[in-house]
């Protein structure tokens, strides 16, 4: 396990779960990582105090990438706010592309055709895919094998080609729109992304050699960072971070949509809950995403309609209601609950991404007693985003 001084000589929480200490004495020493450092997850910031070089109290800021997306949505018509939902999450658009689509056509009474079903999971699956090999990267780089990131991005650019080839845009899609999606795969897609799966396949191979294998990245990771299985429910913890404590959350068997129920998979788990396990359950699910995607290729329908008929978007107007639809991002639970009151507007729109809860609460519990070396690593382990916190 990971070394844990003794706590008792740090301040003691109060009454208001703050601690009382004296900057002045010379003993702490306050710290900023971020919100401009290599070692911090996007624009945010972690406001660390530190008695010599362990952190003693760590509190997030993430008030430099504010965008206010969900209050602009209720000034703009349903179709209007697509170019603004894929931009909450800049590496996983698509879940949200998916998620505002589906809360859409829940309420407007629309069904989607089957092919597009199909359609928006391989473009789920691929997202997941482009999301993980970011985080590995990342992950790597918080431990200093710079190389690694230069192999994921290389093959991540090569998901990209299959994004631009697909929907015309290598990062913000709006491919999925509420009725379905834009068009059908082009001719030749699924050979090509055969060729991009087998590159990815050999290059994960590479990956796990040189890093999962390495000794230093082990002693660094094994025993760090871990989350209590206890702790999963109460702060809302989900994807991976559960998974490797050996629950299996995942939306997409706990509530099956799209066409989930006829692939065949199970939640990838683990035991340990610490960073290295983290880790190792990202990497099999990059494999395992790389097979769904195989799946659906198979057994998709090669022709059909792909977008039901839609009113005019520009006059449309939503029937008065509420719901809450969901899905399961490379970081686990993703949704989206939206209000409507009959006019052509959203009444309300509200994110659930898991940056928030992973990145503020259970980041700050989990980063005292830690080295400041291993406070970039331990913040990568948990995945997040920050965009999805200022929304």
């Amino acid at each position: 396990m990971a070394y844990q001084p003794d706590r008792s000589q740090y301040p003691q929480p109060g009454a208001d779960g703050k601690l009382d200490i004296d900057l002045t004495s010379g003993k702490y020493l306050k710290l900023w990582q971020g919100p401009q450092h290599p070692g911090i997850t996007g624009n945010m910031a972690v406001e660390l105090t530190v008695c010599g070089d362990e952190v003693v109290e760590g509190k997030v800021h993430v008030g430099y990438l504010h965008r206010g997306f969900e209050k602009l949505m209720e000034r703009r018509t349903f179709i209007q706010c697509f170019p603004i939902v894929c931009r909450i999450c800049v590496p996983e658009p698509d879940f949200n592309e998916y998620c505002y689509a589906a809360a859409v056509e829940e309420l407007a009474g629309i069904e989607i055709p089957e092919q597009a079903r199909w359609i928006r999971a391989l473009i789920l699956e691929m997202g997941r895919i482009n999301s993980f090999l970011m985080y590995c990267g990342g992950q790597a780089g918080s431990y200093g094998m710079g190389v690694i990131s230069q192999w994921t991005t290389y093959v991540r650019d090569l998901m990209l080609d299959r994004f631009e080839e697909l929907t015309g845009a290598r990062i913000y899609h709006m491919f999925i729109l509420p009725g379905g999606v834009r068009d059908t795969l082009p001719e030749g897609f699924a050979q090509r992304m055969e060729e991009t799966l087998r590159e990815i396949e050999i290059t994960m191979k590479d990956v796990y050699e040189t890093m999962y294998c390495n000794a230093v990245f082990k002693k660094r990771t094994v025993g760090l960072g871990v989350i209590d299985p206890e702790l999963l429910d109460s702060y809302g913890v989900t994807g991976p971070n559960a998974r490797a404590a050996g629950v299996a959350k995942d939306v997409r068997k706990d509530q099956p949509y799209l066409i989930y129920p006829e692939l065949d998979f199970e939640p990838i788990l683990g035991q340990d809950s610490d960073i290295y396990t983290r880790a190792d359950l990202r990497r099999q699910d990059i494999l395992q995403s790389v097979d769904l995607v195989r799946q659906i290729l198979a057994k998709m329908p090669k022709e059909g309609p792909v977008m039901s008929k839609l009113p005019n978007v520009l006059h449309w107007k939503i029937p008065r209601g509420e719901t809450y639809i969901r899905g399961e991002c490379s970081r686990g639970e993703y949704g989206y609950y939206l209000v409507t009151d009959g006019s052509g507007f959203p009444r309300r729109v509200n994110v659930r991404g898991p940056s928030y809860t992973h990145a503020m609460s259970l980041l700050e519990r989990m980063i005292v007693n830690i080295n400041i070396a291993d406070v970039a690593g331990l913040m990568v382990s948990l995945h997040t985003y920050p965009p999805e916190i200022e929304r």
